[in-house]
Parts: structure tokens; C-alpha cells; sequence
């Protein structure tokens, strides 16, 4: 997996890292927020976060 540098937080997220974000961030009904500190990472969060909102969270709390 490759590796996007976000340099404003000093570590490095993969792409599936981004995705995955986007993902959970659906999935705990949080408003869609992609990173700006790059226009890879941002594209991928908003794929994963669309995906989220399509499927299911793998673990349902009692309010959802």
C-alpha cells in the first residue's frame, strides 16, 4: 500500500488508512470532514466515507 505523507500531523496515513477514516466516520454519523492537507487522501476519504454510508457498521451500538 502506498504511503501519503501528511506532513501537518508528522506521520504518514496509506491510502487505505484515509479510506478507512472516511469509512468509520459514516458509520458514527459524523459529518463528512476530508483532510486538506492532501487531494489523494481527501478523495479516498470520501470513498470510504460514501461506502459507509452504504453499508453497515460491523459492530451496531444501541442507538444505532
Amino acid at each position: 500500500m502506498e504511503s501519503i505523507n501528511n506532513d501537518n500531523l508528522n506521520y504518514f496515513l496509506t491510502a487505505e488508512d484515509y479510506f478507512n477514516l472516511g469509512k468509520s466516520d459514516a458509520w458514527a454519523g459524523k459529518s463528512k470532514r476530508p483532510p486538506e492537507e492532501t487531494v489523494e487522501g481527501a478523495e479516498l476519504y470520501d470513498l470510504g466515507y460514501n461506502e459507509g454510508n452504504i453499508e453497515y457498521a460491523p459492530i451496531q451500538t444501541e442507538n444505532s
